[in-house]
């Protein structure tokens, strides 16, 4: 008996049901955070302040189907949009697939824990603040920067 191939290696984005694009987002609550734009060089910078629906807790958004009535500028992610958006970090599945790159290690999906996402560092749990409260004239004093994956434990 041979074992097909998991599903975001044969199917592209557009070809995956709901369930297996819901699958595809790790739980790290990345994409949530602020995001400030350098003007000049476009460059994206991420804080250390998430979105008020994001549950700090499990780095899951607290109200998932009314989020974009709740959050105004909340970005649904499509199979249309996820190669575009330039703010979307680096570790992000969406990105990796658009971009023809494999699910890291510590992806749930490939690892069959969701720890490993803590457990790689990728995770914003424990270091992130809601953004409620915080003036726009403060987001800069918030700036931060994503860790890079931790190595895989032997």
């Amino acid at each position: 008996m041979t074992m097909s191939e998991p599903f975001w290696k044969t199917k592209t984005l557009s070809e995956m049901t709901s369930e297996e694009w819901e699958s595809l987002c790790d739980g790290c609550g990345r994409c949530c955070l602020v995001k400030l734009e350098d003007e000049d060089t476009g460059k994206i910078h991420f804080t250390s302040l998430a979105c008020k629906l994001l549950d700090r807790k499990t780095c899951r958004c607290g109200d998932y189907a009314n989020r974009s009535k709740r959050v105004s500028d909340c970005v649904r992610l499509t199979p249309g949009n996820v190669g575009k958006l330039n703010w979307l970090p680096d570790s992000c599945a969406y990105r990796r697939l658009a971009r023809g790159q494999p699910l890291a290690w510590w992806h749930p999906l490939v690892s069959g824990r969701r720890s490993s996402v803590a457990e790689a560092g990728i995770s914003v749990r424990g270091r992130i603040q809601s953004e409620e409260g915080v003036a726009e004239e403060e987001l800069e004093n918030h700036l931060r920067k994503l860790p890079k994956a931790r190595k895989p434990a032997s």
